[in-house]
């Protein structure tokens, strides 16, 4: 019969192997489909933008292929991703522009459009919309 002090080490013992084997939960990031499936949103969003008439005068002038590749390494970088984003921050590069809330609502719901047409699971959908959110402060009114 074992002793309790053999039970304690066995059990001891069981518990490092599994920790050990005991893995990250996937990041938001992976859990989106990686750098190729938030390219494919980012620009479905950008094709929901320029047909959208409240803010697509705003996109015009701008370079589409530097935004584009500017947002994918944001959402990228700040879903757990192996981006860097390279651009300005938010406050900086919306400077001057006295962004409305209705304008980014607007922009949200053309990137939400694209994100249902991917089928993007809600708890995703949700946790995209929250990192969204806070950047809305540093877009809006400056």
């Amino acid at each position: 019969m074992p002793t309790l002090r053999a039970i304690t080490i066995a059990t001891l013992a069981s518990l490092l192997v599994f920790a050990g084997c005991a893995t990250e939960p996937p990041s938001l990031y992976q859990r989106l489909g990686g750098r190729a499936a938030i390219e494919a949103m980012v620009n479905d969003s950008f094709v929901n933008i320029g047909a959208d008439p409240r803010i697509n005068q705003r996109f015009r002038a701008l370079d589409a292929e530097k935004l584009s590749r500017n947002l994918v390494d944001l959402v990228c970088e700040r879903t757990g991703g192996p981006c860097v984003y390279t651009g300005k921050d938010m406050s900086a590069a919306h400077e001057g522009m006295y962004i409305s809330d209705d304008e980014f609502d607007a922009l949200v719901e053309d990137m939400v459009k694209s994100m249902d047409k991917f089928k993007m699971p809600a708890s995703e959908k949700a946790e995209v919309l929250a990192l969204l959110a806070k950047t809305k402060n540093a877009i809006v009114g400056h």
